[in-house]
C-alpha cells in the first residue's frame, strides 16, 4: 500500500487507546496515510473515565510541531485537546512559524465521561484567536453550546449555531449531531456558500469513544490527499459509522470504535 499523504496531529494522549493520539494515529494509517505527531498532555485513562492529566509543556509542544515539519512537511493538521492558553499561543505560533496549511480543530473539551480538559480562559482564545486560523472546526453539540452560549435542540439551532461560529471567523463548521435525540443522525457542514446536511441511521451502543478524534483525523487525512473539505466530511464521516458499526466490545464503560474497518486483509493472511 502507498501512503497516501503525511498528517500531523497535535492532541492529548489516551493510555486507553480509544481517543486522542492514539485514536488519531490509528485512523490516519488505517486510511492509508502518514502520521506525526506533536503530543500535547498525557492522561492516564479507561473506557470507565480520566483519572489523570499531565501536561506537556508548552515549548516541547511548539518543538515537537516545528522539528517534525521541518524535516517532514505535513499535507494536513489535526488539533485536538489544547489545554490552556499557553498551549494555544504556541500552537498559533508554531503553526505560522512552520507555515502550516489545511489545519483542522476538534474543539475537544470534555472527556466522554464527564472530565473537563480545558480551562475557562483558553475557551476564550481558542474563540478569538484560534478559530480564524483553521480552514474547519468540528464541534459536537456540547461543544458548539459553549462556544457559541446557545441551546441546540433541532437541526435549526445546529444551523443557527453554525453561523454565530463563521461570524465569530471560523472558514468551514461540522457541527456534528450524535447529542440530538433522533432516529437518524444528522451532522451539518456549513460555510458561507454553502450548507451540507450529512443523514445517517444511528446506531444505538454506548461503544462511541473517541469518535470525534477519529472523525476529525480522518477528515484531515482526506483533505490532505486533495479532497474537497465537504467531501472530506463526507467520506470521514461513512468511515466513523463503519467503525462505530463493528466496535469491539471493550471495557466497562464507554467502548472504542474499529478503526481498521477501512482494511481488507488479503486472503493469505486470514
Amino acid at each position: 500500500m502507498k501512503i497516501k499523504s503525511k498528517i500531523l496531529i497535535i492532541a492529548g494522549s489516551d493510555s486507553s487507546g480509544g481517543a486522542g493520539i492514539q485514536a488519531d494515529i490509528k485512523s490516519v494509517t488505517s486510511l492509508g496515510s502518514f502520521a506525526m505527531t506533536a503530543i500535547t498532555a498525557v492522561t492516564a485513562q479507561n473506557t470507565t473515565g480520566v483519572m489523570s492529566i499531565i501536561p506537556v509543556r508548552s515549548k516541547e509542544i511548539s518543538n515537537q510541531i516545528e522539528f517534525t515539519s521541518k524535516d517532514i512537511r505535513p499535507d494536513s493538521v489535526k488539533i485536538g485537546m489544547l489545554h490552556s492558553t499557553e498551549v494555544i499561543n504556541s500552537v498559533l505560533k508554531s503553526i505560522k512559524k512552520s507555515k502550516l496549511k489545511k489545519i483542522i480543530l476538534d474543539p475537544v473539551m470534555v472527556a466522554k465521561g464527564g472530565t473537563k480538559l480545558i480551562d475557562n480562559k483558553a475557551i476564550l482564545v481558542l474563540k478569538k484567536r484560534l478559530i480564524k486560523k483553521v480552514d474547519l472546526i468540528t464541534p459536537n453539540i456540547p461543544e458548539a453550546e459553549i462556544l457559541t452560549k446557545i441551546k441546540i435542540q433541532s437541526i435549526t439551532d445546529m444551523k443557527n449555531a453554525a453561523k454565530i461560529l463563521l461570524d465569530l471567523g471560523a472558514k468551514n463548521v461540522l457541527i456534528k449531531g450524535g447529542h440530538l435525540s433522533s432516529k437518524n443522525l444528522k451532522d451539518i457542514f456549513v460555510n458561507k456558500k454553502e450548507t451540507a446536511i450529512f443523514v445517517n441511521k444511528k446506531i444505538d451502543t454506548k461503544n462511541t469513544h473517541g469518535t470525534g478524534c477519529t472523525l476529525s483525523s480522518a477528515i484531515a487525512t482526506y483533505h490532505g490527499c486533495g479532497k474537497t473539505l465537504k467531501k472530506s466530511c463526507e467520506l470521514a464521516i461513512r468511515y466513523v459509522n463503519n467503525a462505530i458499526k463493528t466496535r469491539p466490545k471493550f471495557g466497562k464503560g464507554n467502548g472504542p470504535i474499529n478503526h481498521l474497518n477501512s482494511f481488507t486483509i488479503d486472503k493469505k493472511f486470514r
